[in-house]
């Protein structure tokens, strides 16, 4: 059915909100990664150094109201209506991270901001999102999409394990977020259906077993992204813009889910799609020109040689942390 009345009075709301729980924690979990020892890629220790942080835990708070806000949104609209929605939380971060390091708003990346949900709201209404399946495809149709997941997280993974270069690191950790934030998102509204049916329900599919290790190895994967990278709002943009793409291909691919085919359709799909990543691009080169400015110098020593383990900026705003 077409995404109409209630669906959508509750659906758009209700992701809205939940995007704006998501970006005030990504902020928040963002500045406090950055008050501990930074440790190597992939750390797994780095939950302990975290909890008792009050700021921490408020963006922890906040990411799990933001999960029920995703719930409910999941459980009247479909995926290609809700994920696209989160690329909003974008500017709810890029806000909250400017006012914790109590500076101004930047207007270039406001600008930005707007961009996103301009060209947000042009994709929905043309594309007109329609299906609203609670079930997933069986069999050999998983696979196609399943293995290209699999090998997209791998791969980054593998990058930001073994790459001396402290921007593609960071990068290879945001692909992998990403992934497994859509991922997760489109589980969880095959698990929120199943919750429907009964409260034993999902504990007789397989879908609940994965969200519960792909979920919380996203979290992680998110914090360690965070510390690592100089900068928010760049690592966040890779997240943001990869997420919603993952759910959207599962919504299509895995779940029944259709958008206006047309090709007068498809184009202004494309069109508004571009906006988006437009949008995108301003907010984190703006970004990496705010950093680069605010940087401090590099400590030198009585030789005036730079500090060794030092890993300059790359004009990205993505350089890692020295360690």
């Amino acid at each position: 059915m077409t995404v109409t009345g209630v669906s959508l009075f509750v659906a758009v709301p209700a992701a809205v909100a939940g995007a704006a729980c998501m970006g005030i924690a990504s902020a928040a979990q963002a500045r406090a990664t950055k008050e501990v020892e930074t440790g190597k890629p992939l750390d797994l220790t780095l939950f302990k150094r975290l909890v008792g942080r009050p700021l921490w835990l408020i963006g922890v708070a906040a990411t799990v109201l933001g999960l029920v806000l995703q719930l409910v949104a999941l459980a009247y609209g479909p995926l290609l209506l809700v994920q696209p929605l989160l690329v909003t939380s974008l500017m709810f971060a890029g806000f909250v991270s400017a006012r914790l390091e109590r500076r101004r708003p930047d207007r270039v990346m406001s600008a930005g901001g707007l961009l996103c949900m301009a060209g947000l709201a042009a994709f929905l209404v043309i594309a007109r999102p329609s299906g609203n399946s609670d079930t997933l495809v069986s069999g050999a149709s998983l696979l196609p999409l399943g293995i290209a997941l699999a090998v997209l997280t791998a791969l980054a993974l593998g990058l930001a394990a073994f790459t001396s270069s402290g921007s593609l690191r960071v990068l290879g950790l945001a692909v992998a977020t990403g992934v497994l934030y859509g991922l997760t998102a489109g589980l969880m509204k095959v698990v929120a259906s199943q919750f429907r049916t009964g409260i034993d329900e999902p504990f007789r599919h397989w879908t609940l077993y994965l969200v519960c290790v792909i979920g919380p190895l996203g979290f992680l994967l998110s914090q360690n992204t965070f510390q690592q990278g100089r900068f928010l709002t760049p690592a966040l943009a890779v997240i943001t813009a990869l997420d919603p793409l993952v759910g959207v291909a599962i919504g299509l691919s895995w779940m029944g889910e259709s958008a206006d085919g047309r090709p007068l359709a498809l184009f202004g799909e494309a069109l508004a799609g571009l906006v988006i990543v437009v949008g995108i691009a301003m907010m984190s080169t703006r970004a990496s020109h705010l950093s680069a400015e605010t940087e401090e110098k590099p400590e030198t020593g009585q030789t005036g040689e730079k500090r060794r383990g030092s890993d300059p900026d790359d004009g990205y705003g993505l350089a890692g942390s020295t360690y």
